[in-house]
């Protein structure tokens, strides 16, 4: 019989597999660690809420990025170029939402 090797059992419970929204994501390091803010803005309120933070080593973040890459260029050879607006390196905070005037 073959054996498995660094095998993981990943549990899941159920609020945490509704997931959390975000529309934002402020990221920061120091010389050991990698701390990604999850936010929700919403129009027409002056406060935005961090809704989740994750806090990562060099190396683990360093993993997000390659494995972001892999899943991005799967996702397109799918459904098509993600469109990114000109300015990407400083993109505006979703503030409009598009829709009507209230």
């Amino acid at each position: 019989m073959e054996k498995q090797e660094n095998q993981i059992n990943i549990e899941l419970s159920a609020d945490i597999a509704e997931g959390i929204y975000s529309n934002l994501a402020v990221i920061s390091h120091s010389t050991s660690e990698f701390v990604i803010d999850f936010i929700r803005i919403m129009p027409g309120t002056p406060k935005a809420h961090v809704k989740s933070r994750i806090i990562l080593t060099p190396e683990h973040a360093k993993r997000l990025l390659f494995a972001l890459q892999d899943n991005i260029s799967k996702f397109e050879s799918q459904h098509g170029k993600i469109n990114m607006p000109e300015n990407r390196n400083n993109p505006p905070i979703p503030m409009g939402f598009g829709g009507g005037e209230a």
